[in-house]
């Protein structure tokens, strides 16, 4: 096959007919959707679309223009509370088989601490512990040089093993629990 070159060295033809229109954004004419169809999420009409007259939007959907605001988290029952509460405390003894045991609390607090104030308390809570044990940690392996260092150590190991244990049989419970010698630097 050879391709052909128009005769105009390189220049359309102008006798030719123009190419054909693209077609209009949005459903033609007329259409209907089907009961019960919900626009995709982040939809947005093209430029100039005028909603049909009586057009109402589904609930919980904003007007065709109209930016989505995002809606509130919805709230914890109090049994999820107490869950979640101690789940904030016994995820940081799993979270400490990889040797990151901030990471659990820190990741309840973030999925589960903008849908109740008492969650994320106990969330922060956990956190500023395990953060404070991993410090004394640091500070105990450093005076292990002076010998001191290895009986803080075995002390700090202890704590951060028993305290979570403490704190998530009594949060299960329904109470608020603070961790003595913890240092609050997480609000």
């Amino acid at each position: 096959m050879t391709e052909q070159t128009p005769p105009t060295g390189g220049q359309p033809d102008p006798s030719a007919a123009p190419p054909p229109a693209s077609p209009q954004p949005g459903p033609p004419p007329g259409y209907q959707a089907p009961p019960g169809y919900q626009q995709p999420a982040g939809y947005q009409p093209p430029p100039g679309y005028q909603a049909p007259p009586g057009y109402q939007p589904p609930p919980g959907q904003p007007p065709y223009g109209q930016p989505g605001y995002p809606q509130p988290a919805a709230a914890l029952s109090p049994s999820d509370e107490r869950t979640w509460g101690a789940a904030a405390h016994w995820s940081a003894l799993v979270a400490m088989l990889v040797g990151l045991s901030f990471l659990g609390p820190l990741i309840v607090m973030v999925t589960q601490g903008n849908k109740s104030a008492w969650v994320r308390r106990q969330a922060v809570e956990s956190l500023n512990f395990q953060l404070s044990m991993l410090i004394y940690a640091v500070v105990s392996a450093v005076l292990i040089l002076v010998l001191i260092g290895i009986f803080l150590l075995i002390a700090v190991g202890l704590a951060a093993l028993i305290m979570p244990i403490i704190a998530s049989v009594k949060v299960s419970n329904g109470e608020d629990y603070r961790y003595p010698l913890t240092i609050r630097m997480v609000n």
